[in-house]
């Protein structure tokens, strides 16, 4: 078996504005509230090498890894998938920007597998992050739509 979920939301604001804010890495902790820290490792064109670096979870446990995501502005996708996977064999995380009526309905789709000796297995990591994704997407909602609204 293997972890699926597919998540969007609807920004009211201009696509320039959800693509620019949404993929600046380095503002993923005032943009996500889960990440205490992104760090760039590396930079090439639309590719990005990045660490995350999550707040302490109830048990005070940090979770980190390094990601790539490769941005197509002409298209308006992402690609990521996981460097250093922890408890995934894979990780793969597509977004995608569209407008519609209202605004940007942003989409991420993620697949994954977790390996056999994680805490938790795919139907369980597939729940935890389709109910992560509403939480944050909601979040990003609120902060790109306060922020077009101040933007000059």
């Amino acid at each position: 078996m293997t972890g699926h979920t597919d998540n969007e939301i609807v920004i009211a604001a201009p696509m320039d504005l959800v693509w620019e804010r949404t993929n600046d890495v380095e503002s993923w902790p005032d943009l996500f509230s889960e990440y205490a820290s992104a760090q760039v490792l590396e930079r090439d064109g639309n590719r990005v090498v990045f660490k995350l670096t999550m707040h302490p979870d109830a048990d005070g446990n940090v979770w980190s890894w390094v990601s790539e995501r490769v941005a197509d502005p002409t298209t308006r996708t992402v690609t990521a998938r996981r460097v250093t996977t922890g408890p995934f064999e894979r990780m793969d995380i597509r977004w995608t920007y569209e407008q519609v009526d209202g605004g940007v309905r942003m989409r991420w789709v993620q697949d994954f597998a977790m390996k056999p000796d994680a805490p938790v297995d795919d139907a369980a990591m597939t729940r935890r992050i389709n109910d992560n994704s509403r939480v944050q997407m909601s979040l990003i909602k609120q902060k790109v739509e306060e922020f077009a609204c101040t933007a000059p």
